[in-house]
């Protein structure tokens, strides 16, 4: 195939996903401004009402069907997800720490038993992990919503990949100069890895915000209500639904973490780039 004929398939199938990604974002978006009753009929129109907003302000600060006001709904999504980033980049980076420049006995059982949890998904530990947390007294608490999900395999894998590239005459030298363990930490392998944090805290961020199974599980209590889950209890009975205020909760539930990929995108790729090396 020549080469202007492949760049014209590959900025097609481009076009394709924007438009396939778009879409359902953009009739959210129109679908705020508009009537209820109007969606509810499936009259919805691609076109927003620009004089129509009013949506917005109504579930910011009141709710609707038995959910909490919207900005109540988002901060808790925010502690949870910046809990979970940062905890499971915390772990994650000293626990690759310990495997790579530690010798303990059984180091590498305890990697490969970490590097196995990758087979076991949330969904299968979620019953002994509800139990856990039952005993610890964490059940409707903020604390239950985000301490169960900070551990990461795939995080300390990442991480464990960063340290072992680090050259061992730059710990030898980093040991001749007094550098002790800690030391060595905060100010070689931390900073090496810092585009790779951001990479995760970027990809850890949207895995916390959008979690739903485990905070329909272990949260009961209405203000510990996360944004993902006030949407499904806006909905309700669908003939009673208020589907404009649905539409604009779900935009605003849209933009932090769209604001966090792209005040971060630079770093989010250069840590995938760098992975890749």
């Amino acid at each position: 195939m020549p080469r202007q004929d492949r760049d014209w398939f590959a900025h097609a199938m481009l076009a394709l996903g924007v438009v396939l990604f778009a879409l359902p974002v953009w009739l959210v978006l129109a679908g705020s401004t508009q009537d209820s009753d109007a969606i509810a009929r499936g009259d919805l129109s691609l076109v927003p009402d620009l004089t129509n907003f009013s949506a917005y302000p109504k579930v910011l600060t009141q709710g609707t069907m038995g959910a909490p006001p919207v900005w109540h709904m988002l901060l808790v999504s925010l502690g949870m997800a910046l809990c979970i980033a940062g905890g499971k980049i915390a772990i994650s980076i000293l626990s690759a720490y310990a495997v790579v420049f530690f010798r303990f006995p059984f180091r590498k059982i305890a990697f490969w038993s970490i590097f196995v949890t990758l087979m076991l998904p949330v969904e299968v530990r979620i019953m002994p992990t509800y139990s856990v947390m039952a005993t610890f007294g964490l059940i409707n608490s903020f604390t239950g919503l985000w301490v169960p999900l900070i551990a990461s395999a795939t995080a300390t894998l990442l991480f464990r990949q960063v340290f072992v590239a680090i050259p061992d005459e730059l710990v030898e030298a980093a040991r001749m100069d007094g550098a002790g363990p800690l030391r060595f930490l905060k100010d070689i392998a931390i900073p090496v890895s810092g585009a790779n944090i951001a990479a995760l805290f970027v990809i850890l961020f949207v895995y916390g915000w959008n979690q739903y199974l485990w905070p329909l599980l272990v949260a009961t209590d209405p203000s510990l209500d996360t944004i993902v889950i006030g949407l499904v209890k806006m909905i309700g009975v669908e003939t009673q639904t208020d589907w404009s205020a649905v539409m604009a909760t779900a935009v605003m539930a849209l933009l932090p973490p769209v604001a966090v990929v792209l005040l971060m995108q630079r770093w989010f790729v250069a840590g995938l780039t760098e992975g890749e090396k």
